[in-house]
């Protein structure tokens, strides 16, 4: 909700796809700078009293935006540091997560526990943009009623997080330096090569592939003419093909072949770029990004759950630090040269370009990387 209210804000405030690129960018830049350190703290506290305090934190900035909003106060500038607020949290909130997912199930439903999150995480997006897109409609609410929603959600969340039982696991020993810490967690990464081909993966994706979500209020606003609702019901389907892609995941979470359904995923979704691209039709434009969603989720929640299951223990909150860095971090730079792109030749061009950069490296780990879709 959140998410769509914001980029709307953005075009009533300037109507510019710049500028939803340097929001977007403005995002994702705390990620890239942060969340390897964020991966650090992750190994070294208690994961849930940590989630308390980010998910409070998150919480907060809603509302403040919430209030500027609702009250008319609210300029570009709000929104451009509501979103460096949000991003900052994220680079420690995220790894710290994803890591205490294994605190809750255990290794041996490590694989279902992740297919079920991203499960959850993605039915969400099924009504929380529908929502929005309405809310952002009504002169009398407008996008100041999806943020001031979206924060009174946390109180379900922290309160959930208030009242679980669980084991904890001990962090690493404070014996060493954070840098050190960090260090350790880098080099395992780079001498491993299946965490690296994910890693490098994922860093491209996020840079031409995920860039695509930024221009979408264009899509629907100028190329469709379909305006915020017809963006609700655009992110919706994502969200349902996630879900359906997720689910898909968890059925086959008992297969030895993981790498193929991850190499699967990987090959789906850049044609689901250059179909968006190319597409002027509202019911194709949907299909695609329902098939979208789908491939993108399977390929995602794959690459957590090889990631998840081949790193020990004591290194698995900074493997999450660093894979946040790679999928979320890299977002800053995707989003950014796709507002450039788009504010110069429009976004369809932005979208194909990314559609073609993922479907060359696609191609290229098919061939130059068979091990990956041999990984159990």
């Amino acid at each position: 909700m959140q998410s769509l209210g914001q980029q709307w804000l953005v075009l009533q405030l300037t109507n510019s796809a710049l500028w939803l690129g340097v929001v977007g960018f403005c995002s994702s830049i705390p990620v890239l700078l942060l969340t390897l350190f964020g991966g650090v703290v992750a190994d070294r506290v208690d994961r849930r009293k940590f989630l308390v305090f980010t998910q409070s934190a998150a919480a907060c900035q809603a509302l403040a935006l919430a209030t500027l909003t609702l009250t008319g106060r609210v300029h570009i500038w709000h929104v451009v540091a509501a979103a460096l607020t949000l991003g900052t949290i994220n680079a420690f909130d995220t790894p710290t997560r994803q890591a205490f997912v294994v605190e809750m199930v255990g290794k041996e439903d490590l694989a279902n526990a992740i297919a079920l999150n991203s499960s959850i995480f993605n039915g969400a997006r099924i009504f929380g943009p529908a929502i929005a897109g309405v809310l952002v409609a009504i002169p009398q609410v407008g996008p100041g009623g999806a943020f001031l929603l979206n924060a009174l959600s946390f109180l379900a969340v922290i309160g959930s997080l208030l009242l679980m039982d669980h084991h904890h696991v001990p962090g690493v020993a404070r014996t060493q330096s954070m840098r050190a810490n960090l260090v350790e967690g880098l080099t395992y990464a780079r001498s491993n090569k299946t965490v690296s081909t994910l890693m490098l993966t994922a860093s491209i994706t996020s840079i031409f592939g995920m860039s695509y979500a930024s221009m979408l209020p264009v899509f629907a606003k100028d190329i469709l003419k379909v305006g915020a609702p017809g963006q609700g019901i655009m992110m919706t389907c994502i969200g349902i093909g996630a879900v359906i892609g997720s689910l898909t995941v968890a059925t086959l979470a008992s297969l030895q072949r993981k790498g193929m359904v991850w190499t699967a995923g990987n090959l789906l979704f850049p044609p689901m770029l250059l179909l968006l691209a190319l597409s002027r039709s509202f019911p194709l434009t949907l299909a695609s990004l329902f098939v979208l969603g789908f491939a993108l989720i399977v390929q995602n929640s794959t690459t957590n759950t090889l990631l998840q299951t081949t790193t020990p223990d004591h290194l698995r909150g900074r493997v999450m630090g660093l894979y946040n860095l790679t999928f979320q971090g890299m977002t800053p730079f995707g989003s950014l040269q796709a507002g450039i792109v788009a504010n110069a030749f429009g976004a369809p061009v932005a979208v194909g370009i990314g559609g073609l950069m993922c479907l060359g490296r696609a191609v290229w780990l098919l061939v130059r990387a068979p091990q990956i879709r041999r990984l159990p």
